[in-house]
């Protein structure tokens, strides 16, 4: 899979079968066809369950099959030109409409109607899924993914900047080594910040960072910000998007370490399970107060990157229990060089 934000946008070539977000519109589609020919067939209401059943019974399997052979053979029919990649998707769907009308009668004894029809009904159905995801594909085309992306990312701003100078200037005199190390750790975040990131990073990179986010926030809230990592099963050749957990700890440390009088800890753990990295933040949470202004939307940010970049394929959930706030993110185990 590309490591690339394009891998989700049109390029010109087939759709990426294997994407998870590709493979529910499809099912969703086809399903909604079902429906609407159970609509023109049933007499009545009450026929119309039994019809689509009757319908599902011959559909089902198809689509089932049809998804598993696309998404097997998916990167050589993406390598393919578009229009051979089409004909080739509808010679499979052809046959595998074949195989299954003459198995259905050979097995159960039962008629399924014209051959031909079928293969006409496939056919049409496959072209107009075609040119949904063509259409769909254009329209997160890279030029307007890029610049969407762009423009979410120029929205991350870190609180931190100012807050951050004053505590390395009352360092300067006192500890200018301490200063200038942390001078450092700035600068490498707003080159961060400033790079082009329509690229996946390497996840140890991204966890540097944070570290580098960290102890700048702990020169100015010294004993009050704890943080506490898990990180021993963390894959590091995975790729995320650069900077998706950095205003994630920006956020827990605004709005649950600062409103603190009292030390407050925020937990990082990253891990892989399934074919999935997750990451799971944790910090402090106080229901009274107004430092909560703000957090819905750099979230929202966050899930917005994560669907241009991955589409249905990453989740972002969060949850209040107790006194605790929690930052849930899978994202697919998209590998790469190790940093």
């Amino acid at each position: 899979m590309a490591s690339s934000i394009n891998q989700n946008a049109y390029s010109g070539a087939l759709p990426n079968f294997r994407n998870l977000g590709i493979l529910l519109r499809i099912l969703v589609f086809v399903n909604i066809a079902a429906v609407a020919a159970a609509l023109v067939k049933s007499a009545s209401p009450r026929t119309l369950w039994w019809e689509f059943i009757e319908i599902s019974a011959s559909v089902e399997p198809l689509l089932i099959a049809s998804l598993v052979v696309l998404a097997t053979i998916s990167d050589p029919l993406r390598r393919m030109p578009y229009f051979l990649g089409v004909a080739a998707v509808l010679g499979i769907e052809l046959a595998l409409t074949s195989v299954f009308h003459f198995a259905g009668r050979a097995l159960f004894e039962v008629e399924f109607g014209p051959l031909g029809r079928h293969w006409a009904l496939v056919a049409l159905t496959t072209a107009a899924l075609l040119v949904y995801l063509g259409l769909r594909g254009r329209a997160l085309s890279p030029a307007l993914t890029e610049a969407r992306l762009q423009a979410l990312q120029a929205r991350i701003r870190p609180h931190f900047l100012y807050n951050s100078i004053n505590a390395v200037l009352s360092l300067i005199r006192q500890d200018p080594r301490r200063a200038e190390a942390a001078l450092e750790d700035m600068a490498d975040l707003f080159r961060v910040l400033m790079a082009d990131n329509r690229e996946l990073a390497p996840l140890a990179r991204e966890l540097e960072l944070c570290r580098q986010y960290l102890e700048l926030e702990q020169l100015r809230l010294g004993e009050r910000l704890q943080v506490e990592w898990h990180v021993e099963n963390m894959p590091r050749d995975a790729l995320v998007p650069p900077l998706v957990l950095q205003p994630l700890l920006e956020n827990a440390v605004y709005h649950g370490i600062e409103p603190r009088l009292m030390p407050g800890v925020i937990s990082v753990n990253v891990y892989a399970s399934r074919e999935e990295v997750h990451a799971v933040l944790r910090n402090p949470y106080q229901r009274e107060g107004n430092h909560h202004a703000g957090n819905k939307m750099a979230l929202a940010n966050i899930r917005e990157r994560l669907q241009l970049h991955f589409d249905a394929e990453a989740t972002l959930v969060t949850r209040v229990s107790g006194d605790t706030f929690q930052v849930h993110i899978v994202m697919p185990y998209i590998k790469g060089g190790k940093p």
